[in-house]
């Protein structure tokens, strides 16, 4: 006679204290991405993680922790990629390019990262957010500013650019990109694919906005 089935639900894996807040974070950013960074709950967050609120409590002191937790998660991962992407280029302008298809890349990754760094809800709710935040974008700024003072001081960027402008004018196309294709979510789904379509599209009029114009009989 077949041996009665075992129909004990199998028991959640437990997890280290570093692990569990990895998962708290993870899962923090995909409910930032589903529902918008305002409406995300610490009872949403052990719902998906299939824990009580107190467990969530256990790692972060309070929704204001999490949040924080999340925001140097954000900054860790994305000067890391960055940084490994800079290092890979062949001069500064091709490093300013494989940034910025690094960062493409990542926030298609991780859709709920633009909301995160500009949420004013959050930045009302924590003057620590609110100086992290600042923190990651003068960082990232400056590291793009320096690529292109580098640019012009080899006479690859044109002599003229205003290269503060030109690197905001760089952090906002990402942001615009972003902002297209969350919008026009319902046609066209937030992935990889997209963004960086809509990217190769966009960054070459970055490229010859900023280059030298070409010397007379040079073709361009």
């Amino acid at each position: 006679m077949a041996g009665k089935a075992d129909s004990t639900p199998p028991q959640r894996k437990r997890l280290g204290a570093d692990e569990r807040r990895e998962e708290i974070i993870r899962v923090t950013l995909e409910l930032a991405a589903k529902q918008g960074v305002d409406d995300v709950t610490t009872q949403d967050m052990a719902q998906a993680m299939g824990v009580t609120q107190g467990a969530v409590f256990r790692h972060f002191l309070s929704k204001d922790a999490i949040w924080l937790a999340v925001m140097q998660w954000v900054r860790d991962r994305l000067m890391s990629v960055l940084g490994r992407a800079a290092e890979q280029g062949h001069g500064p302008l091709d490093a300013l390019q494989r940034m910025f298809f690094a960062q493409i890349n990542f926030i298609a990754s991780h859709p709920a990262i633009p909301r995160v760094l500009i949420s004013e809800h959050l930045h009302g709710r924590s003057a620590a957010l609110r100086r992290l935040a600042t923190e990651i974008m003068l960082g990232y700024e400056a590291k793009i500013t320096g690529l292109l003072a580098d640019a012009q001081a080899q006479g690859l960027a044109r002599a003229d650019l205003d290269i503060h402008a030109a690197a905001t004018l760089y952090v906002g196309m990402i942001q615009g990109l972003v902002m297209q294709t969350s919008i026009l979510r319902g046609q066209r789904t937030l992935t990889a694919r997209t963004l960086t379509a809509e990217a190769a599209r966009t960054f070459p009029v970055f490229m010859q906005a900023i280059r030298p114009p070409p010397t007379q009989g040079t073709p361009p």
